[in-house]
């Protein structure tokens, strides 16, 4: 009994140490190969240690913006007090310190000249070129008539206006300099994300050299502040003076120049704003050249599509930018694009909505010929247009109305009362004289319609891309829709000038 119970009793005779690592090396491996093919969890990376390597990398291309304008200033009239007013003589020694006296000849005073007044303001920039071009906001440099460029060691340079641009806010300045300027280049804006570190460096408030840091927010964001809206938005403190001055990525590449800030205060509430490299890039460039922008132009007017329009064109999501307009001299009509066509892709890139139109066609050279995706009663279909050129007097879309005459038939529909067009009507309404289509005599302040701001004396004049000329038209084609099991109508609407949209009605 004793001999089994030791021959079963572990010991290192039976297993020996040359095996057992040879097992252990075998079982190592294999977890090695099992971890290698699991996909493993992600992590948030670690804040930087410190921004401090990558702030001595660039501070010294990015400059202040001194800003100075000069204007007449106005003639003061002092207040006419009565002579022996024991406040008279207060009140002139109070106005002659200030240069208003208000007596004749005196500074200031009815006849003397007008004294020029300065207004200076302060801002930033950054240097992109060694030769000396700085980049900055145009809003902080306005209509001044001398500009100087403050580096961080304390020189001062003056500089000229090579180009500005109001639209996207920025304006391109030379400097001449014995040496070379220390330069900062642009990145990649697009393939930033929300949560990326980024630094901001500025003259907030007149303290330059003010570095801070943050993350994205958020990108795309539009504030409102033009047609070409596309900023990105930041937590890093941007306070007054940060305008002009350079959104850096963590590589030292200027990402975003700093542009505007969202407080109730004044002060930085971390909610700034930045216009993409992406989106400034090409504006500076055709300011470098040109010394003005020259942004592609399509010749349409477009609107946004929301769900009811979507489904009304058989879209399936809502997408693409609706077109509501053709300019009769624009691009766009020669190419076969037409009213009622949604544009999805522009030159290879996807029109996600209606905003992303007009910043695609402005950055797009003049007299490229690209091709234009639209989708035209369900069918995708692609037209090649030749850009013309968006001049600063906006151009306007003419349109094209169907010419049948007009019946006099009334009828309801959609909580709307419509009306076949008549001189009554016309004069009524201060209709233009080439507008046709079905007139809106009544709204049902309780309808979508309503909802949707549809008015009295506006103009019905497609429905689902139809023409209609008379009441029975609109009534006929919302019955087809039903009979369809359509969801919604689409209403090609005009104004008393021929301005049209269109606009998405539910039919249940």
């Amino acid at each position: 009994m004793n001999i089994a119970t030791n021959a079963l009793a572990p010991s290192k005779a039976v297993l020996p140490q040359r095996p057992l690592r040879r097992l252990a090396a075998y079982c190592f491996a294999v977890l090695t190969l099992v971890a290698t093919a699991m996909p493993l969890p992600v992590y948030a990376r670690s804040a930087p240690e410190s921004f401090a390597d990558l702030a001595d990398e660039v501070t010294g291309a990015v400059v202040n913006i001194s800003a100075s304008t000069t204007v007449e200033a106005r003639n003061r009239t002092l207040p006419q007090l009565p002579p022996g007013t024991p406040f008279e003589d207060l009140f002139e020694e109070f106005f002659n310190r200030r240069g208003q006296g208000g007596g004749p000849g005196s500074p200031g005073g009815e006849n003397s000249p007008s004294r020029p007044r300065s207004s200076n303001s302060l801002g930033s920039g950054f240097v992109i070129d060694p030769s000396g071009i700085v980049v900055t906001n145009n809003h902080v440099i306005g209509d001044a008539n001398d500009i100087s460029v403050i580096f961080p060691d304390g020189t001062r340079l003056k500089a000229e206006i090579v180009g500005k641009d109001s639209k996207v806010d920025l304006a391109v300045l030379k400097v001449k300099s014995d040496k070379p300027l220390k330069a900062v280049k642009f990145g990649d804006s697009e393939t930033i994300r929300a949560g990326d570190w980024v630094m901001a460096i500025g003259n907030p408030f007149g303290l330059g050299g003010s570095v801070t840091a943050g993350i994205v927010s958020a990108r795309g964001r539009n504030i409102e502040s033009g047609p070409y809206d596309n900023y990105i938005q930041t937590d890093a403190s941007i306070n007054k003076g940060n305008s002009g001055g350079p959104l850096f990525n963590m590589n030292g590449e200027v990402i975003g120049i700093n542009t505007a800030i969202l407080s109730p205060t004044g002060g930085s509430v971390g909610i700034g704003f930045a216009v993409p490299a992406s989106t400034a890039v090409p504006i500076i460039d055709q300011l470098r050249q040109f010394g003005e922008t020259r942004r592609g132009w399509l010749g349409v007017r477009i609107q946004n599509v929301d769900d009811p329009t979507a489904e009304a064109l058989n879209l399936g999501t809502a997408r693409g930018a609706l077109v509501a307009g053709i300019d009769d001299k624009g691009p766009a009509k020669p190419a076969g694009i037409e009213v009622g066509d949604v544009i999805v892709r522009f030159d290879g890139r996807e029109v996600k909505d209606s905003r992303d139109l007009p910043r695609i066609v402005a950055s797009s050279p003049v007299g490229k010929a690209v091709d234009v995706t639209i989708i035209r009663k369900g069918q995708e279909i692609t037209r090649q247009v030749t850009l013309g050129r968006l001049e600063d007097t906006e151009k306007q879309a003419s349109l094209q109305q169907p010419s049948t005459e007009p019946p006099t038939a009334t009828r309801q529909a959609l909580g709307l009362n419509m009306s076949g067009m008549t001189d009554e009507l016309r004069r009524r309404f201060s209709l233009k004289d080439d507008l046709k289509g079905v007139v809106i005599t009544r709204v049902d302040p309780n309808s979508a319609a309503s909802d949707k701001r549809i008015q009295a004396g506006e103009v019905i004049v497609e429905v689902n891309q139809e023409p209609v000329s008379n009441p029975a038209d609109v009534t006929k084609k919302i019955d087809d829709l039903k009979a369809q099991n359509r969801k919604s109508a689409l209403l090609l609407v005009a104004n008393a000038q021929g301005e049209v949209r269109f606009v998405a009605l539910s039919i249940e």
